[in-house]
């Protein structure tokens, strides 16, 4: 049965981590499964047809989803990301995206997509409050593609829904690109110039060791300076200011004024000290960085019958004791984590 809403003590500023962050953004995992296998989140030889993902139950409902990110807002987030697995396998997830953009304190919803779908959707998205979009996309190039999504969807559906989602009105598009050396690095430039001077904004991810599946080795990273030094040799930049404090992505601008790039750098240059984002997984577990070992159970408490108050205790306590600065010590605690929650569980 639902509860009514009831009024929350709000933010005063007291609700900061151990290292006195805040809670600004939380990423809502609404799906465990994906129409991909990427092998830096789900290889194909663990995720494959006989892989138990998820039953419906197990998911948080989007009643559920609703009243944990309400309490949230009591805690200061202000910015939603809906994340999988991928999202919109999730049936009617343009009714979760307008429940939660008239939330009180939400300033901006965001999706991240491997865009497959985005074509089918993109209308219907906006027109339910979707913010910004955020499509994945690691190359241009056919075969490349392939491999990097284990051989499912091809690239011209991708570049279909981002049309679709400028058609829309989406914006700004942001296209996500995981760079691995000697995988993807060569192809990385014409990708740029695709999308060079359209307003779509592409960001390179350097390939991070998330989850215990992906086989990360320190030399397929590319280090951001050095991919930064190949695109400057073609076109000249310029380092921006960032948008807000916390933004993961250092933004460099074209200086022929053609539109900016960004560089997520958590491995050569650690962004941990203005992190400000929670994690809530599709079954319903609140966790506080993308390299977690553990969460904290929400759904269960939620289900028994917790009130509005007893939540926000629970949650304002996880976010109170968080200590989390995983990229800052990475050589240290690689060497005796043994388990790592995997990425397509909490979303990127």
């Amino acid at each position: 049965m639902s509860q009514a809403p009831t009024a929350l003590p709000l933010d005063r500023g007291r609700d900061r981590d151990t290292l006195g962050r805040p809670m600004r953004d939380l990423r809502i995992s609404v799906m465990d499964r994906c129409n991909f296998r990427c092998p830096y989140c789900m290889p194909q030889n663990t995720f494959h047809e006989g892989y138990r993902f998820l039953k419906s139950a197990e998911r948080l409902s989007f009643e559920e989803i609703v009243r944990l990110t309400r309490i949230a807002t009591t805690l200061g987030v202000r910015k939603l990301r809906i994340t999988g697995g991928e999202p919109l396998l999730r049936p009617n997830l343009t009714d979760l995206v307008g429940d939660l953009g008239t939330l009180p304190g939400i300033e901006d919803v965001a999706l991240t997509t491997n865009g497959v779908l985005l074509a089918k959707y993109a209308t219907e998205l906006k027109a339910a409050g979707l913010t910004r979009i955020t499509v994945s996309l690691d190359s241009l190039d056919p075969a490349v593609f392939a491999a990097m999504s284990g051989g499912f969807g091809g690239v011209e559906q991708v570049l279909e829904g981002i049309e679709a989602a400028r058609v829309a009105g989406l914006a700004p598009i942001k296209i996500n690109v995981v760079v691995q050396r000697g995988v993807n690095d060569h192809t990385l430039l014409d990708l740029v110039d695709r999308f060079r001077g359209s307003g779509v904004i592409v960001r390179f991810i350097e390939y991070m060791d998330v989850g215990n599946r992906n086989h990360w080795q320190p030399q397929l990273v590319l280090p951001s300076a050095e991919l930064a030094a190949r695109l400057n040799a073609r076109w000249p930049m310029r380092p921006l200011e960032a948008n807000y404090r916390g933004e993961v992505a250092e933004r460099h601008g074209f200086t022929d004024g053609r539109g900016e790039v960004g560089f997520i750098s958590s491995v050569s240059q650690p962004f941990c000290g203005d992190c400000s984002r929670a994690r809530l997984s599709s079954d319903g577990a609140l966790y506080t960085c993308l390299f977690a070992t553990t969460g904290t159970d929400l759904r269960g408490p939620l289900r028994a019958g917790a009130s509005d108050a007893e939540m926000l205790e629970l949650m304002r306590g996880i976010w109170q004791r968080r200590t989390d600065r995983y990229s800052e010590q990475r050589a240290e605690l690689r060497a005796r984590t043994d388990r790592k929650i995997e990425m397509h569980y909490i979303g990127g």
